[in-house]
């Protein structure tokens, strides 16, 4: 399949979409003001602020600031990447994917990748018939039956058992025609180090196998049953394969992604069998880690379903070290965080098998909020004594308190730290000023929303010229003349350099190209600023915008150097260095002049 075929595939499945149709097959819409309305699918929320225009084929959630065209809605509400939802879509409508050609390398890879993944379902069936069906796995059995887990969920999880050999899924797999060197690839055996050949990587051990989120077997977890040492853990992971990769992989995540969309919040466990015996009681919106530390890459994961994530890890102090690490990466990504405290030092497994559903639902009632989980947490090791032990717990606490933007909650908080540590609230107050300032001077990242009316006039000035961009591609060589792109934040330079370079390659950047060509940052960002204004070019206002948007930011950048010309002229020894003096007021005359004749125009 050329790139023309491609391409006209593309353009035949965007022309019969309808981002109306597609969209409300997912959130309830109403209609408000020439748009619809509804709550976002992305994160948890009671009143609408998730918006689709049908004219310009865009959604928005002005409040997690997603956004994009119907397919970028479908990549994300599916989880699947830009591609597959145009396919998706092309099933839809019964539109037929034409034939790709690719190089034979490529051919070669896809048939391992594909034959990998077969070799790696046939070891799960293979695990789970031993332990369903044969003697030996009468041993794993008991244990899942002990520990309350039913044969329900030993289906739903195809739970299995690797028996107590050295030589067991080896020689039954290779007997179907794969190699032991396939089996290596994929960690079920072990090459060994003192004579020829292979053995078994599971032994003696309940089998737990790990899907992506696309329900394809990518690993195993394997859990022992004996007394365990540093050369038999309890828990054994599949090694890190061309599949596997513990830092971007949640276990049950393909099983409770729904839920958790469902329930606009992830409970985050340690264990498999935390999440496991959480699911087979009735709580299925939870994933666990694999054996690691909680990732960004995991907490991306769960944004893509929800906005809110509760932390419930082990209650002993390994658990909260864990929680306290996972707390930071979770909060600089934009989510919701709070944390359920098990008691009596019990894990999730062992409490909800001893009280139950109901009690656990109870804990996640009265889940703390990441600050007040913080605040304990120190508190309850701290010495707070004395002045400066009280100074040392303060500053253990305001980092999480540095990243809450709404400022009736920053007011709350800094009350309720003030009084735990009976401290002054203006001291608590002024050692939040000065970390925040810190924060923002050591992050590109940090937003910072326009505090005066200049500030919002040159925001809302470069919004308003990215608009006229896309809408009229020829004002894009005025604009790169005439236009200082420092007023532009890094998502929106991002764009603007996008412009340029489709520009200079003589095509336009369309809803297709900015899905794939652009970050996701960026993306949501052009979509919230094409949701604004007319939507037409040769609307009279809209062009009146756009001129008057060029306008405010030349002046603004002449404004800029006139300050720095005048601060230049206050540091000036006339007597030493006349010419350049005269030189610089004469320049600086000249800035006032052009500031002054753009304001009169």
């Amino acid at each position: 399949m050329g790139s023309a075929e491609l391409d006209e595939f593309v353009e035949r499945v965007s022309e019969r979409t309808d981002i109306y149709s597609v969209v409300s097959r997912y959130v309830t819409l109403k209609q408000k003001g020439g748009r619809y309305w509804g709550c976002c699918p992305f994160h948890s929320e009671k009143t609408p602020s998730f918006t689709i225009s049908t004219d310009k084929g865009l959604f928005y959630c002005f409040g997690c600031h997603t956004g994009g065209n119907v397919f970028k809605f479908l990549s994300l509400i599916e989880n699947i990447s830009y591609f597959e939802a145009i396919k998706l879509q092309a099933q839809r409508l019964g539109i037929d994917l034409p034939e790709r050609k690719v190089s034979p390398e490529e051919e070669r890879r896809r048939r391992e990748e594909k034959s990998l993944y077969k070799l790696n379902e046939l070891a799960q069936d293979f695990y789970h018939e031993c332990l369903i069906k044969t003697a030996r796995g009468e041993v794993g059995r008991k244990y899942l039956e002990a520990r309350g887990i039913t044969a329900q969920t030993i289906e739903t999880f195809k739970l299995g058992w690797a028996a107590d050999e050295w030589e067991n899924i080896l020689p039954n797999l290779t007997r179907r025609g794969y190699s032991p060197e396939q089996l290596e690839k994929v960690g079920l055996i072990v090459r060994r180090k003192n004579s020829p050949g292979f053995y078994d990587r599971f032994r003696a051990r309940v089998m737990i196998p790990i899907s992506d989120v696309f329900g394809r077997i990518v690993g195993f977890g394997g859990r022992i049953l004996t007394a365990t040492d540093e050369n038999n853990p309890k828990y054994l992971n599949t090694p890190e394969t061309k599949l596997f990769n513990k830092r971007n992989l949640l276990f049950g995540l393909d099983k409770s992604n729904r839920a958790i969309s469902m329930a606009g919040a992830a409970i985050v466990v340690e264990g498999y069998m935390d999440a496991i015996s959480l699911f087979s009681a009735g709580v299925k919106n939870v994933v666990a880690t694999l054996g690691t530390a909680f990732t960004s890459e995991h907490a991306k994961l769960i944004l893509k379903y929800a906005r809110k994530i509760i932390f419930c890890y082990d209650s002993d102090e390994a658990g909260q070290r864990a929680t306290l690490r996972a707390l930071s990466i979770v909060q600089a990504v934009g989510a919701n965080v709070f944390i359920v405290k098990v008691p009596d030092g019990k894990d999730p497994d062992e409490f909800i098998r001893k009280h139950g559903k109901e009690a656990f639902d109870e804990l996640l009632n009265n889940a703390e909020t990441l600050i007040d989980y913080r605040m304990h947490y120190v508190l309850a090791r701290a010495d707070v004594s004395t002045i400066q032990g009280k100074l040392a717990a303060l500053r253990e606490i305001l980092p999480v308190v540095a990243n809450v933007k709404d400022k009736i909650a920053r007011s709350e908080n800094r009350k309720k730290i003030a009084a735990a540590l009976a401290l002054d609230e203006q001291l608590v107050y002024d050692e939040l000023a000065k970390l925040s300032s810190a924060g923002q001077n050591n992050s590109r990242a940090v937003k910072v929303e326009p505090q005066d009316k200049q500030e919002r006039t040159i925001k809302e000035a470069c919004e308003t010229i990215l608009r006229m961009l896309w809408h009229d591609e020829d004002t894009l060589e005025y604009v790169l003349m005439t236009v200082p792109r420092e007023f532009f934040t890094d998502v929106q330079q991002e764009i603007l350099n996008r412009f340029e370079i489709c520009w200079k390659e003589g095509r336009r950047l369309d809803q297709m190209s900015v899905a794939k060509e652009l970050s996701e940052e960026a993306n949501a960002e052009l979509s919230r600023i094409l949701m604004s204004g007319s939507g037409d070019p040769r609307d009279a206002t809209e062009v009146k915008f756009f001129s008057d948007s060029v306008d405010v930011l030349k002046r603004a950048i002449l404004k800029k150097k006139y300050k720095n010309l005048l601060a230049q002229i206050d540091e000036y020894d006339i007597s030493s260095d006349e010419a350049t003096y005269k030189k610089t007021v004469a320049e600086s005359l000249k800035v006032k002049f052009e500031m002054d004749k753009l304001k009169r125009n």
